[in-house]
This record gives C-alpha cells, sequence and structure tokens, in this order.
C-alpha cells in the first residue's frame, strides 16, 4: 500500500491527545492515525496484518513452552529465546522480522547464540554451513523458485523468508508457517551442538519438512 502525505486541520487538544497516544503504543503520530482511520474504515493495514501474525505466532509458541515469544504491538519484529541445553545454560535468540512491502522474500529470520566458548560457537557456525547446505539441496528440488538469502558471522545466521507464489495465505496461516520453521530449526540446532542429532537425522527432520507442503521456506 503506497502512502502519501495530506494535509489535516486538526484540533490541538486532539493532537495532544493522539501524540500520547502514540508515545505510549511507540508509534509516530502519522501512524496512529493512519491506524485509527483504517480501524473506521475497516481496512487491513499491513502493520495490522503482522500483528495479527505476530500475536498468533505467540499464542502457539507460548503453549509449547521450548521457545519464550516476546511480541510488542506495533512492531514489525518479534523475538523468541531458547536455551541450551550444556553446564550454563547459553541462550538462542530468534528474531523475526516481517517486511511491510513484500517482494521475492516476505521477512528474515536471525539466529543469535551467544556464549564466551570459542567450542560452542564453532559447533553453532559447523550447523549454520550444514543448514545452508541442506537448505540449498532440497529447496530446488521441490520449490525452485525460492532462493533464501544467507548472512553469517560468529555465531549468528540470517536467513530470508519466502512463501509460495501459488497461493495465497491467512494470517493464520503465516503465523502457523513461522512458527513450525523456527521450531524445526531450533530443535536440529540444538540437537547438533549436544550431540544427540546426526547430520543424518538432521537432513531426515528437514527433508521431512519439505515434503509437508510448508507455507514458509
Amino acid at each position: 500500500m503506497d502512502k502519501s502525505m495530506y494535509s489535516l486541520m486538526l484540533m490541538d487538544d486532539v493532537v495532544a491527545q493522539i501524540d500520547r497516544l502514540a508515545l505510549r503504543g511507540g508509534m509516530s503520530r502519522s501512524a496512529l492515525v493512519n491506524r485509527i482511520l483504517a480501524d473506521y474504515v475497516s481496512m487491513i493495514t499491513p502493520e495490522k496484518r503482522i500483528d495479527s501474525i505476530f500475536r498468533r505466532v505467540e499464542d502457539l509458541l507460548s503453549a509449547e513452552g521450548e521457545l519464550v515469544p516476546f511480541f510488542t504491538p506495533n512492531r514489525t519484529t518479534m523475538s523468541m529465546k531458547s536455551s541450551l541445553e550444556y553446564k550454563y545454560r547459553p541462550t538462542i535468540r530468534y528474531e523475526v522480522q516481517l517486511y511491510r512491502d513484500q517482494g521475492a522474500a516476505f521477512g528474515e529470520l536471525t539466529a543469535t547464540f551467544r556464549t564466551q566458548s570459542r567450542a560452542l560457537l564453532d559447533a553453532t557456525e559447523r550447523f549454520f554451513r550444514f543448514w545452508k547446505r541442506l537448505e540449498d539441496a532440497y529447496l530446488p528440488r521441490s520449490f525452485p523458485e525460492i532462493r533464501p538469502q544467507y548472512a553469517m558471522s560468529d555465531g549468528k545466521l540470517i536467513r530470508s523468508l519466502s512463501l509460495r507464489r501459488d497461493r495465497d495465505y491467512t494470517a493464520e496461516q503465516l503465523a502457523a508457517g513461522i512458527s513450525d520453521y523456527v521450531r524445526l530449526f531450533d530443535a536440529q540446532l540444538k540437537g547438533f551442538i549436544n550431540g544427540r542429532l546426526t547430520p543424518a537425522a538432521i537432513e531426515e527432520a528437514y527433508a521431512a519438512y519439505i515434503a509437508s507442503d510448508p507455507a514458509v521456506l
């Protein structure tokens, strides 16, 4: 949805109340006025759709407890935390960003593993590279139009998130798809680092995910 600049004559007292509400909600004045008017005319804005998706992701993940979601309304990002079963319980942090204007990708996932252990960081990097090799091998076979973009650094992976181009998804379907992908990634990462999952077992889990006709790729 495109945006343009408009001039409105508003009462100073009304603007003061709008500014207070905008500050409380972490929004700009323009964003809040846009949201109020969209609500009035029953229009679903990209921001409202993102909020709806993230609220549903929060519900899905909170019910399970393995991943702890953190969602703040009126944001294009939400985060999740997961703990590794290790001596001092290092934390893996995930952040999902959804784009207001969607192109080939509709968002991105960032996984960050913070630890002082060089051995754990090396293991994490090995997993990230192994995961990319899996996706490079499996995605072109079933979804040749999907070309994820990756960026890797010490203990950090950023991966674009894409959708099938041959169908439309509801907010609930997108929330389920995001939750499924993050759950899969988190479980395989922790299993790899802990040594409970072999590369063959991880490949089998990823192949099963691809065969399940996923929404998020």
